[in-house]
C-alpha cells in the first residue's frame, strides 16, 4: 500500500539509491507515479507492505517500508532492486553503482570517486564541516534528522 514518503514512521527503513548524475526536474516528474505505482504493488509473500518510494535532492531514490506493518521478505527486497534497475533503463541513469561518494558543496550534490577522497581531504576540498550523504542510512529516522551529516560525524571521520 502506497503511503506518501512524509507519512512513513521515523522507524521505517530505507533503501537509498544515489544516481551517478542529477535527475532534472521533468525525470522527477515523470518518475513520480512508476514510484507511487511500485509502493503501492509491492507485497511480501502475499502480504501488502506500507511503502513509499521518493526523489530527494534530484540525485537519490529512496524506498521506505514501515516495517511495523509487514517486514520485507528476500522476494520483495529483490523486487525492489529489479523496480531500481527498470528506472535506471528508463531514465538512463546508474543507481546501484557504489563507488562515488556524495557531497553537497556550495548547495550542489557532488560527487567523488573513493580514489580521489584522500587527496580531496589534503587539498582541503573536504573539510570535517563538508556535508556527506551517508547511503547505508537504513532509518527514516536518520534521514530526516542528519542527513546530510558532517563527515566528521560519519565513517569518513578517519580521513581527518
Amino acid at each position: 500500500m502506497y503511503v506518501p514518503f512524509d507519512h512513513l514512521p521515523d522507524s521505517a527503513r530505507i533503501w537509498i539509491y544515489q544516481a551517478n548524475r542529477p535527475l532534472t526536474e521533468a525525470e522527477v516528474t515523470g518518475l513520480e507515479p512508476a514510484l507511487a505505482r511500485f509502493a503501492e504493488a509491492w507485497t511480501s509473500h502475499g502480504r501488502t507492505l506500507q511503502a513509499s518510494a521518493a526523489v530527494l535532492h534530484r540525485q537519490f531514490l529512496i524506498i521506505g517500508l514501515d516495517e511495523a506493518v509487514a517486514d520485507a521478505s528476500g522476494c520483495s527486497i529483490d523486487a525492489s532492486v529489479r523496480f531500481v534497475r527498470e528506472v535506471e533503463q528508463a531514465v538512463g541513469v546508474e543507481l546501484l553503482e557504489k563507488s562515488q561518494l556524495a557531497f553537497l558543496i556550495d548547495g550542489q550534490v557532488q560527487l567523488l570517486s573513493r580514489s580521489a577522497l584522500r587527496p580531496a581531504v589534503a587539498a582541503g576540498t573536504l573539510t570535517p564541516e563538508t556535508l556527506y550523504f551517508d547511503i547505508t542510512v537504513a532509518q527514516r529516522a536518520h534521514l530526516q534528522q542528519a542527513w546530510p551529516a558532517p563527515a566528521a560525524a560519519t565513517w569518513l571521520a578517519k580521513y581527518f
